[in-house]
């Protein structure tokens, strides 16, 4: 890369150099053309003034010949109908051609001045002509001296165009240089740097560069190299969740297993002595099997909500109403933990699935009635805020210790193991709870105190476009 940045900024400068010369070799001949028609045309305006119209013409401009340095300078005098008077050159200018069709005399005798550059037929080459019409009389004077344009100053600038390209050249090889070394010098160090991302924790240390687009590269890279830490990190992070999800779901599969089959080897070897004795095998048989079969429905309900993959049927649903089924079912529930149900629900109706929104209230009221305190209660408030439906369930137990907070709705998680034994249910409920909120897009907070209660609220879209 070097290589090529240098390579096009010497070719660049190459370019420039070649491009100005020409532009500047053609500026220099205008100029030098332009002082020679000047110069010229004043000599001519000199001759004109100082000629006696009346006498000689032709003795008049021999005595031209003499002026020492004036050897290639010719002077003529023609009159108006092209026929040539007198010539400096010309011993008998009757021989000479008519001029009418010399390009300086056309124009001399429409405008009064008349400029040309051609080979001169009669010297064999290349003239500058200058014709002026005189103030004193019907004649056109004409001025000409050898004019080759730049070939004849090609001695004197040659060697100074040659000496300018030669030190430009070299400041342009030595700037390119620099500049190419400026720009790949930080892509080095850059790539050095990147080649840290295969260690397990890079640290990078990027310098700040002179050129805005290498800074952008290495901030580019320390983000990217932060967001592939901080995806490995959360890679590592869900495979400890799933490690501890299995080991967790086994335990909780182990258990019933190993109950079930106590209990048939204990029918195997003829251990139940009378009929109601078997009866209540069956019955704990079976309802260890009951257990089994919620404890994996709500494993494949958080898988479904997490995937998002599973067609989910929505409808209108009418909050009070199902608020009020699920308070019914969950009643035998409150009278045995003695604990007293208060629900207030305004009318209320959101586009969702209603078995999700079952389960979402029922594992929240469950879960306040299992952890409450005899003679306590739970108050299910359902209001609207700013097009979101808000659910708040309020108990008067336990409580929650603020370090487990954070932790609640994680799977299987249990605050207090011995009491969790005691009421049952598969350790997913909050789980299952977090995952349908996020489902529709909404939040859950939960405030709790030990020893007062727990208060958990839960905001909800109801917004259809929200849902799609």
């Amino acid at each position: 890369m070097k290589k090529a940045i240098f390579r096009r900024f010497v070719l660049i400068i190459a370019l420039a150099i070649i491009l100005s010369c020409g532009i500047f070799g053609v500026a220099i001949g205008n100029i030098i053309l332009a002082r020679s028609e000047e110069s010229m045309l004043y000599t001519v305006r000199i001759a004109d003034h100082g000629l006696d119209y009346n006498g000689d013409l032709k003795a008049q401009v021999d005595l031209l010949r003499n002026v020492k340095g004036n050897e290639s300078t010719r002077f003529t005098i023609i009159d108006m109908d092209g026929d040539v008077i007198a010539d400096s050159n010309v011993e008998n200018s009757a021989v000479m051609e008519n001029h009418l069709d010399r390009e300086e005399v056309q124009e001399a005798l429409r405008s009064g001045l008349g400029y040309a550059i051609r080979k001169s037929e009669t010297l064999n080459y290349s003239m500058l002509y200058v014709a002026s019409m005189s103030e004193s009389g019907d004649y056109i004077l004409r001025i000409a001296v050898p004019f080759s344009g730049m070939e004849q100053y090609i001695g004197i600038l040659v060697p100074a165009i040659l000496a300018s390209i030669s030190i430009t050249l070299i400041v342009s090889l030595i700037l390119a240089n620099r500049f190419s070394r400026s720009v790949t010098s930080p892509l080095l160090e850059i790539a050095d740097e990147m080649r840290k991302l295969k260690d397990k924790n890079p640290e990078f240390h990027f310098n700040r560069y002179q050129y805005d687009e290498m800074n952008v590269i290495a901030d580019t890279t320390l983000q990217m190299s932060k967001a592939v830490e901080e995806s490995m990190d959360r890679i590592e992070f869900e495979k400890l969740i799933r490690q501890e999800f299995f080991s967790n779901a086994s335990h909780e599969l182990k258990t019933p297993l190993t109950s079930i089959r106590g209990y048939i080897e204990l029918l195997q070897n003829g251990m139940a002595a009378d009929e109601g004795m078997k009866k209540e095998f069956l019955s704990r048989i079976k309802l260890e099997a009951d257990n089994m079969t919620n404890l994996i429905n709500d494993i494949l309900m958080i898988s479904r909500l997490e995937t998002k993959e599973a067609e989910v049927v929505r409808s209108e649903v009418r909050i009070s109403p199902l608020l009020q089924e699920v308070c019914r079912t969950l009643r035998p529930l409150a009278q045995e933990y003695q604990v007293e149900l208060k629900t207030s629900c305004r009318p209320l109706s959101m586009t969702a699935n209603m078995q999700q929104l079952r389960e979402l209230l029922s594992n929240l009221i469950n879960n306040a009635i299992k952890y409450n305190k005899p003679g306590g209660k739970v108050e299910i408030t359902v209001t609207s805020e700013a097009q979101e439906m808000v659910v708040t369930v309020a108990d008067t137990g336990v409580g929650i210790a603020q370090e487990d907070l954070q932790r609640i709705f994680e799977r299987f998680y249990r605050v207090d193991k011995g009491r969790s034994k005691k009421v049952g249910g598969t350790g997913l409920g909050l789980s299952i709870v977090k995952h349908i909120v996020n489902y529709y897009d909404g939040s859950i907070q939960v405030e709790s105190k030990l020893g007062e209660g727990t208060k958990f609220t839960v905001r909800l879209p109801l917004k259809r476009e929200a849902l799609e």
